[in-house]
């Protein structure tokens, strides 16, 4: 296909699940002979809207990869300047990676830019349109954005419809790829005693950065419900806190959970990830509202079950009674799949399923669907054209 691409997101030497997709990204899109370039933050958020320890990662660099550390979110100069410079560079594709109105004005202008070449296409992969936690001026900001974009690729029908709101714009939509750079599969047993925890319990696991829509206090009410109460029944809670933690603490404490659940209240590095989910017997997204999530596709990696709530694109992502369940936003309603999911013996049947549902989930996929958005865009002005 040999595309001339860049990319403008988060990318090394940021951490996190979006950071990691667009270096994946750039990789599949090298390995079909493109020329890819990412331009990335100097700086992504002020410290003071950032609620986490840091931003940044301490893995070795991608391999490979050309990274531009340039863009700056909310200085308009960087903004210009940057746009220039890939307006000059003239590729085919301007792939920008939306997930946060914050970034609005950064990334429209930038496209704005870059467009007066008259050959750049800009494609957007979405994330989200608008945030799980909304704030004033979301749509005005988002607006912005979608304007000077040509195409769009979402990962969940939930970000399709919300976008749809508001732009006439095509949208493909491709499910959220795997994350595959974590390794392999450890055996439960040592996993477990790689991270500190009882060998002979039930372990399910709660992971990822912990924010208040993500439902975790959902999970611990679960775990005093009659169906899901027994002793060695156990959590682990393996992420930083994005949120306020003393009320998760003190949830602990109050329910009587003190020896059932266990905190990793850090940032989980890519070394370790492979340990947490091997170490498990299932995963837990007891999510209040979402789109798509990344944890769901790690857990997809190491071949774990999961439970699920029904909300966003997370039931499009595990079907239900055959990688896991999928259940109402209710600590009963969890609670009562938690003790299917034991009672019935269903880790054998699920690990198989999630083993075959994961091939649906390639990065390939994600490229085409890229080229199939790109190709809609070119096809649309030929038409007007002709």
């Amino acid at each position: 296909m040999g595309k001339k691409i860049v990319i403008v997101g988060p990318a090394y030497p940021f951490r996190g699940g979006i950071a990691e997709n667009n270096n994946r990204l750039a990789q599949e899109f090298m390995r079909s002979g493109c020329e890819v370039v990412i331009f990335t933050f100097s700086l992504q958020y002020p410290s003071f809207l950032f609620p986490g320890k840091t931003q940044f990662s301490n893995e070795p660099k991608p391999k490979e990869l050309d990274i531009r550390v340039e863009v700056n979110s909310i200085n308009p100069f960087s903004w210009i300047s940057v746009g220039r410079k890939i307006k000059k560079m003239r590729p085919d594709i301007l792939l920008i990676r939306f997930w946060l109105p914050f970034m609005g004005p950064c990334f429209g202008t930038i496209a704005r830019i870059v467009k007066k070449n008259h050959h750049t296409k800009v494609i957007s992969v979405l994330d989200n349109y608008l945030p799980h936690e909304k704030r004033i001026g979301d749509k005005w900001l988002a607006k912005y954005f979608i304007k000077p974009v040509d195409g769009c690729v979402v990962m969940s029908h939930t970000v399709k419809a919300d976008l749809r709101k508001a732009t006439n714009k095509s949208i493909d939509y491709c499910p959220h790829p795997l994350f595959d750079h974590f390794g392999e599969i450890i055996p439960k047993t040592e996993a477990r005693k790689m991270i500190g925890v009882d060998e002979n319990s039930r372990w399910m696991l709660f992971f990822g950065l912990i924010r208040d829509y993500k439902g975790l206090d959902l999970l611990l009410k679960a775990m005093v419900e009659e169906p899901a109460s027994s002793p060695d029944l156990k959590l682990m809670v393996a992420g930083e806190f994005y949120s306020d933690p003393a009320p998760y603490y003190k949830m602990v404490s109050d329910l009587g959970l003190t020896d059932r659940v266990k905190f990793f209240p850090e940032f989980i590095p890519d070394n370790k990830v492979a340990a947490f989910f091997s170490a498990a017997d299932i995963v837990v997204q007891p999510y209040k509202h979402a789109t798509q999530s990344g944890v769901t596709q790690i857990a997809y990696h190491f071949n774990k079950p999961m439970i699920v709530t029904g909300v966003g694109g997370l039931a499009e992502m595990v079907p239900n009674e055959k990688v896991g369940f999928v259940v109402d936003v209710d600590p009963k309603a969890i609670a009562i799949a938690i003790q299917r999911f034991y009672n019935e013996n269903r880790e054998a049947e699920f690990t198989k399923g999630a083993e075959t549902e994961k091939t649906k989930y390639s990065w390939k996929r994600m490229e085409e669907t890229i080229y199939l958005s790109y190709s809609k865009v070119i096809s649309t002005e030929n038409n007007l054209i002709q």
